[in-house]
């Protein structure tokens, strides 16, 4: 569902996903939500999740989300604590009291040390001991504040960053190991733009009220966490107005969000001899030895322009407000583990941006926490509860009739000449599929976690997946690695991998069995917008860059690559004229990967689904069609609402469509959606055929 792992792009793109509530991150694995139901088949209209939710009151033609999910909607405010609601929610409300029953069960035991047990339950008696946090007060971190007050000069400003980046406190730029683009069985270390506390570029320039009023407040927000670290409250606005202005000058450094998905244009290799030429101001050799990487002779930069910049604006920026900025952002970066003040005030700064009323409650803080770091411990205990090979079999079986699916559709391309079409069956073919959970698992056993302090042991989960991370470099690349953890409502595609990976918890519909799922549903809300859409994203704006090794490689003819990004402006500027908020648009460049791959994850869940019994037979469901059902189960992957300040953060940083739109924008270019629901000319969901999508 989110393609993720365009190396340096898609990580940046999967770590903003993370952050702002990409739809998949909201959810993850559970059965909640018509419980009473449980057992009962999707033949009765007390049991069929597709026809409770319906909105009758609105035609099909005029808004389809709203006629999918309004029924739903409208019974279901958006709590408190929550910036969106919808059966993902309540699904990773129930993910969240079952990995509350696996860690308090685990902190009861005597466990061995270094064992996933010991280290889980260690972890969540720091994160819930309140009263010590409290009266540790800034004990373990005040040793790191005292070497930011220490540096004196530009060397040593680098070695606190270098330090603090291992520690998991990331500043200046970003920094990471990834697979190289361009010769996918080298692991490679990879420099990226960043460094700046807003969400994205774009907040420290737009001037509507909102976004001004969010700036103000993150002044004001920096002077507080500032002044309560012990900083003089006097002074400390017009230290964060210096703040600001640095990371301002960050921000006009940073490419737009849109210009970081050309793999081509974000991709620069640097001999390691050869990283002066970005600036002398940072010793480059030493920060790559202080941060382990050793023994490389090269390593990949994605705008070097941004470095450039950075190499000048550490002279022309007064060092102490870089050592303040140092501080902020240390501060920022673990106030999960500060006495409450700290927490508390990072979320009454991020409302703002999500809109939510109220913090959650400390166990569910503590659990996301212990999840983010050591969520594969946690996986391999969960799954062995609730993920059966039956299920796991629905759904291999699945993924080769959309894979089969998208073969036959290439065929039929008339666009696309032969020796593009074999390549693009090679590509499909040798991509290999990751579902449920790893064959094999991690050894965490040399992560050091005990009872003494929640914040060290939030830096010393960093500190091992660094060292984690580092060792990967000058060996082959592990393409049986997964990237994500089994318990996850997500899936992806990685393109330098050529891989699908779909965990256990992306199949879950919440409230039903998966035995009880008739196939109109599944192939709506797995087929489609799942298992078709990350395929799809092997041959999206980017992934079709990519060939069947993982390389970043043309192998497009000329006349066939212009007549897919032809096909793919028309996309554009049908995203671009969406306007989910006054004077915020959907960015159509931005977006364009992720709604194609929706729309090819739409037209391939339909390819397959016509060979199955239930189409043929035709039979009505509380008297929907089987395609009928098809949309409606598609539909109701998106079914929620969100709140305006989330909804306008993500048209700013995210790379997926809201979504409304990831169900009304590619339906309007599906030929079998017009026919299952009689749309008519003059219907708001409605495209003349010449105007329609059509790529893949």
């Amino acid at each position: 569902m989110n393609g993720t792992s365009y190396s340096l792009i898609r990580l940046y793109i999967y770590l903003i996903d993370f952050l702002h509530m990409n739809k998949y991150f909201l959810i993850a694995i559970g059965i909640i939500f018509l419980s009473s139901c449980k057992n009962k088949t999707a033949t009765s209209t007390t049991s069929d999740i597709l026809y409770a939710d319906l909105d009758t009151t609105v035609a099909p033609g005029v808004d389809f989300f709203a006629y999918a999910n309004g029924g739903w909607i409208k019974k279901n405010p958006i709590p408190n604590d929550q910036a969106a609601w919808g059966i993902g929610n309540l699904v990773i409300e129930e993910t969240l009291k079952r990995l509350k029953e696996i860690a308090v069960k685990t902190s009861a035991e005597n466990a061995k040390k270094d064992t996933p047990e010991q280290q889980i339950g260690d972890f969540w008696s720091t994160a819930m001991d309140s009263t010590k946090i409290e009266t540790d007060g800034l004990k373990f971190l005040q040793p790191y504040i005292n070497k930011v007050n220490a540096i004196k000069d530009i060397p040593s400003l680098m070695n606190i960053v270098t330090e603090f980046k291992i520690l998991g406190s990331s500043t200046l730029f970003s920094s990471y190991v990834s697979i190289d683009d361009k010769n996918s069985e080298l692991i490679i270390y990879q420099f990226s733009q960043g460094g700046i506390g807003l969400p994205e570029r774009e907040y420290y320039f737009k001037n509507d009220s909102s976004t001004i009023n969010i700036r103000n407040a993150y002044l004001k927000h920096m002077a507080k966490m500032l002044t309560m670290s012990g900083e003089d409250s006097i002074s400390s606005l017009n230290v964060a107005k210096n703040i600001l202005a640095l990371e301002t000058k960050l921000a006009t450094a940073s490419k737009r969000l849109e210009d970081l998905r050309d793999p081509y244009a974000n991709y620069h290799k640097f001999a390691v001899n050869d990283l002066g030429s970005l600036g002398n101001n940072i010793n480059w050799k030493v920060f790559l030895k202080n941060t382990g990487v050793n023994n490389v002779d090269s390593v990949l930069v994605g705008q070097p322009e941004f470095f450039k910049s950075l190499n000048s604006l550490l002279v022309s920026i007064p060092l102490n407000d870089w050592k303040n900025y140092l501080k902020f952002n240390l501060i920022s970066d673990f106030s999960v583990a500060l006495p409450d003040k700290f927490d508390a005030e990072a979320f009454n700064f991020n409302k703002l941006l999500s809109g939510a009323k109220q913090r959650k409650v400390r166990w569910k803080r503590s659990i996301t926490q212990i999840e983010k770091g050591m969520g594969e411990m946690l996986g391999r205990l969960y799954v062995k509860e609730y993920f059966n090979e039956k299920t796991k079999k629905r759904y291999e079986d699945l993924t080769e009739s959309i894979r089969e699916a998208l073969k036959d559709r290439i065929g039929k391309l008339e666009w696309m000449n032969d020796s593009t079409k074999q390549k693009a069956y090679a590509k499909l073919a040798t991509m290999q599929k990751k579902i449920g959970y790893p064959d094999k698992w991690k050894d965490f056993s040399t992560m050091q976690i005990n009872k003494e302090s929640y914040l060290l042991n939030l830096m010393q989960v960093n500190l091992w997946w660094h060292n984690y991370e580092i060792n990967k470099l000058g060996k082959p690349v592990d393409k049986d690695e997964w990237d994500m953890y089994p318990q996850t409502y997500n899936a992806s595609y990685n393109p330098a991998k050529n891989e699908i990976l779909l965990p256990a918890g992306i199949f879950v519909v919440p409230g039903f069995k998966d035995e009880d799922l008739d196939d109109a549903l599944v192939y709506g809300y797995v087929g489609a917008s799942t298992i078709g859409h990350e395929i799809t994203h092997g041959f999206d704006d980017q992934g079709r860059q990519y060939d069947a090794k993982g390389n970043l490689n043309n192998w497009w003819t000329s006349k066939d690559e212009t007549e897919f990004n032809r096909r793919a402006d028309v996309m554009v500027k049908q995203f671009d004229a969406f306007e989910p908020i006054s004077g915020y648009h959907i960015n159509g460049k931005a977006t364009l990967g992720e709604n194609i791959a929706d729309l090819g994850g739409i037209l391939l869940g339909i390819e397959a689904f016509k060979k199955t019994k239930q189409y043929q037979e035709g039979k009505l469901i509380n008297g929907l069609t089987p395609m009928q059902r098809y949309f409606l189960g598609y539909s109701l992957g998106w079914l929620g609402h969100q709140r305006d300040e989330t909804l306008r953060n993500r048209l700013l940083t995210d790379v997926h469509s809201p979504a409304k739109y990831r169900v009304n924008g590619p339906f309007k270019n599906v030929d079998e959606f017009y026919t299952a629901f009689d749309i008519k000319p003059g219907s708001n969901m409605y495209v003349p055929d010449n105007l329609r999508v059509k790529i893949w």
